[in-house]
């Protein structure tokens, strides 16, 4: 395992400069110069245990709190804040497109995919959260009775087994459904109203948001610290 460090007083200057760089940079930019990409978490047993913001991660970098670890070919290389500025204005020349970027005063800044914090050996926690958020992302935002893809903003909750019947709030019991849909169901279970559902609700091994992220190249990286079935990420 490859590894870069160099945390002499000319690092922090260099670091310290650098963060007035990124901070300079309006809201407007953020999106298009890449503060608001999503960065995976590990702890130090290389665990994951959350989704962040570039900006925080790069907050994380610059504080010496967390390192880059950068997947090549199977491998993992480390770098800290500053070999990673001198990493990515290479990469600028030969990779640009492979990478989200941040423009300082400076230089530009490759968006690491994975950064993994020093001093932190919690376990992430093991389930999944039930909300609207990640039961939207669960059924990819299609309605679960008539199939078709809607945005978020035309879709509601329906619980298969309707409260009145008593039905609970579950992963197991709640689906997306469009409007036309849960007006025609009612308080009606799926049977009574001679509805099917398309797909069996289930409680998702890891959060469904990631797991849509994942479909991007971009974030192929991810894959192997996402892997292990024991725990889920949770979105912060």
């Amino acid at each position: 395992m490859g590894r870069k460090k160099n945390n002499t007083h000319k690092h922090h200057k260099k670091a310290q400069a650098a963060a007035l760089d990124i901070d300079s940079i309006n809201a407007a930019d953020a999106v298009s110069l890449g503060l608001d990409s999503k960065v995976l978490v590990l702890n130090k047993f290389y665990l994951a245990v959350r989704v962040i913001s570039a900006r925080r991660a790069f907050s994380m970098l610059i504080s010496d709190l967390a390192e880059v670890v950068h997947v090549d070919d199977g491998a993992y290389l480390n770098y800290d804040f500053e070999s990673w500025t001198e990493v990515s204005q290479a990469a600028a020349e030969v990779e640009r497109e492979e990478h989200d970027w941040v423009r300082t005063v400076r230089f530009d800044l490759a968006v690491p995919r994975i950064i993994r914090l020093l001093g932190y050996d919690r376990l992430p926690q093991q389930r999944v959260k039930l909300n609207r958020r990640n039961l939207f992302a669960r059924d990819r935002n299609h309605c679960q009775y008539c199939g078709h893809h809607f945005p978020t903003s035309e879709l509601s909750i329906d619980h298969v087994n309707p409260k009145s019947q008593g039905g609970g709030d579950s992963w197991e019991n709640l689906v997306c459904s469009c409007i036309r849909c849960n007006t025609r169901k009612g308080g009606r279970t799926p049977q009574q109203a001679n509805m099917k559902l398309i797909c069996t609700p289930k409680r998702p091994r890891r959060n469904p948001l990631i797991s849509m992220r994942m479909t991007n190249d971009r974030y192929a990286s991810w894959k192997q610290f996402l892997d292990n079935a024991y725990w889920s990420v949770e979105l912060r």
